[in-house]
């Protein structure tokens, strides 16, 4: 019985809807502790709960999601964890915005009513991002998902706080941190984005006390220098051997500070003298702690001027940068003003230019827990993928700095420590304690800061796995096998989770770090609205279908390259996606429920050389996808389907399918034609899941869904058994002259349809043997009324010729095409596409155009001249041919 036809026309957005559904429904993404089965396990980045669908998340989650499914397919136990994070500042100000726009905000509110409209927040809108992650086909265990507040994360997060904090790996000091004034928190090194802005270097003379003269400092801000407490300069520069005074007057002070030496200061910056501000640079602060010097805060936590800036007090730091600079001329210490450009901190959350400040904060004593991370790497616990991105990872680690994880904001997990209000003893617990441990008081008041967003993250790979209990789902799916991620978090999170996992769980979090590259847009230019050159996934999936899209990413995600990103691309893989649905329809119009057993003995050469490369292709596909080359994967796949199946195979089985060839031979290609289908879309399954779940559907035999099946692999009993490299070389020698055939035809620009003779000159055996026993497939797919093959002789007259590797093709054109005409027409096209190529290099050598019209207009100027060149280049080289066969 024959199969029914789809629709003529796939039409992905009611296919996709319902496929999802369906997956939901019969919960095939669940995992199952349980089960013996080989697991395999990743968590998922979790996205903030504040987040839309961008295209680094889309690239991110399809490669998970094609390797969650791949390894479904190949019969493992697969745990792919979801959930979201909580994103502290970020939460904090969406919510504040919305309560500004209705005219109240958090201080109004108070704490504890604030928690409760963030979490109200959160019912109502922060589900968006999981919604988009459905629509591209994420194959997460939905029933698990996890946020990085819930109540079982934060039994996890207090646990790891009190225990670091035992063992004297958290604690409370005095610090430079990096401090948001629009945020009103403190922000970890990794939370600052640093860009360079063109700004000046002020020479400013510290007088000496008694001599005349001094000593110059070169700064880019000024407005410290009422937080001096010392000058430093190298104890080896010859310029400062012998100073007359060891103190000088701080300017529009009237305080001296003292000049010290250290090996710190750079002798070839500025004028090899350094003001020392230890309340406001983290580098000043290290200065200061070696020589013991007072620390002056002088920029409050709004961004405004203290009191120890004398008559700037409560100015604009900014403003009195200006104010102190006008100051310093008129007293003559101004020595002189040059630009400079210099990177400068930023917020990463609302680009406010970040203030380093002394402040008593809470800190990881990071190095000892990096000593295991970077060891776990080196060993090969974790392998990172590209390499390249292990020094960068070990630079980081090797140079780790206390990690800064208080944060002076009320959405997050509150820190689990209470201070007595009579005797200010500290408690730190997993629970509120009832009295003071010191004085038996019961009042203690609790810390207000909260943790980093990053310190819940850092504990995901376990927390979410039910630790601090010894879960089955720890047991089973603990290391996770891989992490995907883009290298901008690779120290933010990847870094920490190392450090979290090995000291918690005394195992690394996962096997294995894929980083992969950026999204960018065609042109290679990074997204950004301000450029307006976003792509909008949402948008790009409804236009051309998610298969095309996630193929798409895909193909172009090579290890180590960023992807150029444009709508064009997807547009030419939802080509793809059509060919393999209209390549489906034709299949389903011959495939015989009846026949499904091969006979390899009476296989015809097209057959056995597509049961041969069907393999083949299922074996290296796997291959790189286990070694993560996801475009040599989709690469090798699109060029099976398009180019072997679909323009070879399905053409050359034509006169079987027909009857042409006797039923025995028909039912023997149905079979094959079932199996290949069949194993193809299971291969391609983890790329375009949608459209191969419809089509699986479609085929006699199938059962269930396709996220069923099983992959062909090497551990299956039989497989390879299709592997036909002499089957592999004939095709090819065939596919080659059909080629050369072909080419010829356009060439001299003869019909398709004319019907034409061959004659093949060759020594080699092989490729006469081939056309002696499969001639008839060369002349029915490259329409041929004759064909032979003899020894290299001489040259038929009036031939056209195409050379292929092993033999020489000869088209005889006499009588076929009228020589001297065809001249004539092709030289007056030359001519046409001439004189147009002459208007066009004009219009580039106009140096008014050039400099006045838009940069894509003359970039589209520039693309037709290329390809009129091309073409013209083209028609050419097939005049000279032509001219040749005179």
């Amino acid at each position: 019985m024959l199969m029914d036809q789809p629709d003529k026309g796939y039409e992905p957005q009611n296919v996709e809807k319902r496929w999802y559904a369906f997956w939901e429904e019969h919960q095939l993404f669940a995992a199952n502790e349980s089960d013996s089965r080989p697991g395999y396990s990743i968590v998922i980045p979790p996205p903030n709960v504040t987040g839309v669908l961008h295209m680094g998340h889309a690239l991110n989650v399809t490669l998970q999601d094609i390797l969650c499914r791949y390894h479904r397919l190949k019969g493992h136990n697969v745990l792919w964890m979801p959930g979201t994070d909580h994103a502290g500042i970020a939460t904090q100000n969406v919510v504040e915005k919305k309560l500004a726009s209705e005219g109240s905000s958090r201080q109004q509110l108070g704490r504890e009513n604030f928690i409760d409209a963030v979490w109200a927040w959160r019912k109502e809108s922060g589900s968006a991002i999981i919604h988009q992650l459905k629509r591209l086909g994420a194959s997460c265990d939905w029933k698990r998902e996890r946020f990085t507040m819930d109540e079982g994360l934060s039994i996890a997060v207090r646990k790891v706080f009190v225990q670091l904090y035992h063992q004297g790996l958290i604690y409370q000091g005095d610090y430079i941190i990096n401090w948001c004034h629009r945020c009103h928190t403190a922000l970890s090194d990794l939370e600052v984005e640093h860009e360079e802005i063109s700004g000046n270097l002020y020479h400013i003379r510290y007088p000496f006390p008694h001599h005349s003269g001094g000593i110059v400092v070169a700064t880019t801000r000024p407005e410290t220098l009422f937080g001096d407490t010392a000058v430093a300069i190298h104890p080896e520069d010859d310029r400062y051997q012998s100073l007359p005074e060891e103190t000088v007057l701080l300017p529009l002070t009237d305080r001296q500070i003292p000049i010290i030496r250290d090996t710190y200061v750079g002798m070839s910056f500025g004028t090899g003298a350094l003001k020392v501000t230890p309340a406001h640079d983290p580098n000043d602060f290290e200065i200061g702690n070696r020589h013991n010097l007072p620390r002056f805060k002088v920029i409050d936590d709004h961004g405004l001027m203290t009191d120890g800036a004398g008559m700037f007090e409560g100015m604009d730091r900014f403003k009195c940068r200006e104010a102190v600079v006008q100051k310093l001329k008129e007293q003559g210490l101004l020595i002189g003003i040059e630009p400079y450009p210099h990177n400068v901190g930023h917020c990463y959350r609302c680009k406010t230019v970040v203030e380093p400040n002394l402040s008593r904060q809470w800190f990881v004593k990071a190095k000892p827990l990096a000593e295991k991370a970077i060891a776990a790497v080196q060993n090969g616990q974790t392998r990172i993928i590209p390499e390249v991105w292990a020094a960068n990872y070990y630079d980081w680690l090797n140079n780790i700095r206390d990690w800064c994880i208080s944060r002076q904001i009320w959405w997050g997990h509150q820190i689990p420590a209470w201070t007595c209000e009579a005797c200010g003893k500290m408690t730190v617990s997993l629970t509120p304690p009832q009295n003071c441990s010191a004085c038996n008081h019961s009042v203690l008041i609790q810390e207000t800061d909260v943790l980093d967003t990053w310190f819940s993250s850092a504990l995901w790979p376990f927390s979410t796995m039910g630790w601090p209990e010894n879960s089955q789902l720890l047991k089973t799916f603990y290391p996770t096998s891989v992490l995907v991620t883009g290298f901008d978090i690779l120290f933010f999170w990847v870094a920490r989770m190392m450090m979290m996992g090995i000291h918690f769980m005394d195992d690394v979090p996962f096997k294995d770090v894929y980083v992969h590259a950026l999204v960018r847009d065609g042109d290679g230019k990074k997204m950004s609205k301000s450029k307006g050159n976003v792509i909008d996934p949402l948008i790009v999936m409804d236009q051309y279908g998610t298969d095309a899209f996630r193929f798409t990413l895909a193909a172009f995600a090579a290890q180590g390259r960023d992807i150029k990103m444009s709508e064009k691309r997807v547009e030419g893989y939802r080509h793809f996606i059509n060919k393999l649905w209209n390549a489906s329809r034709f299949a389903l119009m011959h495939i015989n429920t009846d026949s499904t057993t091969i006979t390899p003995g009476i296989l015809t050469l097209p057959n056995q050389w597509i049961l041969s490369r069907s393999e083949s292709v299922a074996r290296s596909a796997s291959e790189a996808l286990e070694a993560y080359h996801f475009n040599d994967a989709a690469g090798q796949l699109y060029q099976f389907v398009w180019h072997e199946l679909c323009d070879w195979y399905l053409e050359a089985v034509k006169p079987a399918l027909y009857g042409k060839e006797g039923e025995p031979i028909l039912e023997q290609t149905r079979a094959v034609l079932y199996l290949v289908l069949k194993n193809t879309l299971i291969c391609l399954h983890p790329f375009i899941p949608f459209v191969t779940e419809e089509i699986w559907h479609m085929l006699p035999g199938t059962q269930g869904s396709i996220m069923n099946a099983r992959l062909p692999q090497d551990s299956d009993p039989g497989f390879g058994r299709f592997v036909n490299p002499d089957a592999e070389q004939q095709m090819a020698i065939i596919t080659s002259i059909i080629t050369g055939v072909r080419n010829i035809r356009g060439e001299m620009n003869l019909a398709p349809s004319l019907k034409l003779n061959a004659l093949i000159q060759t020594d080699r055996s092989e490729i006469t043997d081939t056309i002696h026993r499969h001639g008839e497939i060369i002349t029915h797919l490259a329409r041929l009324e004759k064909l032979a093959v003899e020894l290299p002789g001489e040259r038929p007259k009036a031939a056209a010729t195409a050379i292929v590797e092993g033999a020489i093709i000869y088209v005889p054109l006499e009588g076929i095409l009228d020589l001297s005409k065809e001249i004539q027409r092709l030289e007056k096209e030359i001519e046409k596409l001439n004189n147009e190529l002459n208007g066009v290099s004009k219009k580039l050598n106009n140096e008014d155009f050039l400099g006045k019209a838009p940069a894509d207009i003359i970039g589209k100027v520039k693309d037709k001249h290329a390809a009129l060149s091309d073409k013209e280049q083209h028609l050419q080289i097939n005049l000279d041919k032509i001219k040749a066969l005179l």
